[in-house]
C-alpha cells in the first residue's frame, strides 16, 4: 500500500499543477491538509481504491464520487475541483502519485524533511521523540515523520528520507546472512 505513494511522470506534472495552482491562491496548507486526509483515506478504504481504479466505472462516475467525497470531508474548492479534473481527465488511478509528488514539492517549498519510520509494531512517543532527534541532527532540519507498521519486517526499523532509506530491519540482516552463507 505505501508503495502506492511514490511519484510518477504522470502524477508528478499534475502534482506540479496542483501544487502551482494552490500557491498562486493562497491555499497551499488547506490543500495540504486535504491530500493528508485523503492519503489517510486511501491506505484505509479499499472502496475508495476501487472507485479510482476500477475500469469498469466511468470517468464521469469517477468524478462524481470524488467530488462527494470531497464535499463530505469539507475540502478546499481547489482540491475538490482538482479531484473532479483528474477524473475527467481518466487519471483517478494516478491521485497516490499526484499525493507524493504534491508532499515532496511542499516538503522542499517548507524546508521540511519527510521521512517515513516504517516499525514491526507501533512506536510510542519516547521512541518518536528519540528518532526525531537522531534525524534532526543527522539532517540539519526537523523531520517530518510519518509511521507504518509492518509485521513482515519482523524488527527494528526501515526509515526513508528523499529516496535514501536506511534499513535496519531484522528481516533484511537475516536476508543477508542467508544470502552470504550461500554464498559460503
Amino acid at each position: 500500500m505505501a508503495d502506492d505513494f511514490r511519484t510518477t511522470e504522470v502524477g508528478d506534472r499534475y502534482a506540479q499543477a496542483l501544487f502551482d495552482l494552490a500557491l498562486e491562491t493562497g491555499r497551499l496548507d488547506a490543500v495540504r491538509a486535504d491530500l493528508t486526509s485523503l492519503k489517510a483515506a486511501w491506505i484505509e478504504s479499499a472502496d475508495l481504491r476501487r472507485l479510482a481504479t476500477s475500469p469498469v466505472i466511468s470517468a464521469e462516475d469517477q468524478g462524481k464520487g470524488l467530488v462527494a467525497i470531497a464535499a463530505k470531508a469539507r475540502f478546499e474548492q481547489t482540491t475538490a475541483n482538482f479531484l473532479g479534473l483528474l477524473a475527467q481527465n481518466h487519471r483517478a488511478r494516478d491521485l497516490p502519485h499526484v499525493i507524493a509528488g504534491f508532499e515532496a514539492r511542499y516538503a522542499k517549498h517548507a524546508g521540511i524533511a519527510a521521512a517515513e519510520v516504517v516499525s514491526a509494531q507501533a512506536l510510542d512517543a519516547k521512541q518518536l521523540t528519540a528518532i526525531k532527534t537522531a534525524l534532526n541532527a543527522s539532517l540539519g532540519k526537523a523531520p517530518e515523520l510519518t509511521t507504518r507498521v509492518d509485521p513482515a519486517i519482523l524488527g527494528g526499523l526501515k526509515i526513508k528520507v528523499g529516496s535514501k532509506l536506511f534499513d535496519a530491519s531484522l528481516k533484511t540482516k537475516l536476508d543477508q546472512m542467508k544470502f552470504a552463507l550461500k554464498r559460503a
